[in-house]
């Protein structure tokens, strides 16, 4: 059985488009997965902490309750055959709450290591992953995207790299162009999943 996990990093929540539309092609796609739904727009994980940092340094302290939460986070990504990321663009790149899930999950020793050449290799195996991306714009290319390069090295950073983004534009343009812009972005997940992502 696929096990799915599913984060919507959009103040809106689960009422963001991106969501919903995930959520429907899970349905579709892999209709007897185990999804496992999290909201972090709605409700931001907290901020990395002073007792956190030290226990990066600390013998012993990564196994301490200053990284539960951390490691919480990160068995659940090592549970899911699937992840799927829902996310708008903020100035150019990921939200806030998308970087707060970042930092618990991206953790020296635990979801990566730095070899003798001080490279990080990931440490986590690699799975299926889909980024699902909104924003104001009408077409991504008409201004800085920092996003998409980011999450592709974040996601290799930890070992994920089997990743598609699906962008959904012009977000705030009226019905029928949200409209629109979703099917869109449907036809192009539909594809991406058929071609074996």
């Amino acid at each position: 059985m696929t096990r799915a996990l599913l984060l919507s990093f959009s103040p809106h929540g689960k009422a963001a488009q991106t969501f919903k539309l995930a959520r429907a092609l899970l349905n579709e796609q892999v209709p007897d997965a185990h999804v496992t739904e999290r909201d972090y727009g709605a409700r931001a994980l907290p901020p990395l902490t002073r007792e956190y940092a030290n226990a990066l340094t600390t013998p012993g302290g990564l196994s301490g309750s200053a990284t539960a939460l951390s490691e919480q986070l990160i068995v659940e990504l090592e549970a899911c055959d699937l992840l799927v990321l829902c996310t708008p663009v903020h100035n150019f790149t990921v939200p806030a709450a998308l970087k707060g899930w970042i930092d618990h999950v991206v953790r020296i020793e635990r979801s990566f290591t730095v070899n003798a050449q001080f490279e990080k290799v990931g440490l986590l195996k690699d799975r299926r992953t889909f980024v699902l991306v909104s924003s104001g714009n009408v077409r991504k290319g008409h201004e800085p995207d920092f996003l998409t390069p980011y999450m592709t090295a974040i996601l290799s950073t930890v070992g994920i790299r089997t990743v598609g983004f699906v962008y959904l534009g012009a977000m705030v343009r009226g019905a029928e162009t949200v409209s629109r812009a979703v099917e869109q972005a449907r036809r192009q997940l539909h594809e991406t999943i058929s071609s074996g992502l």
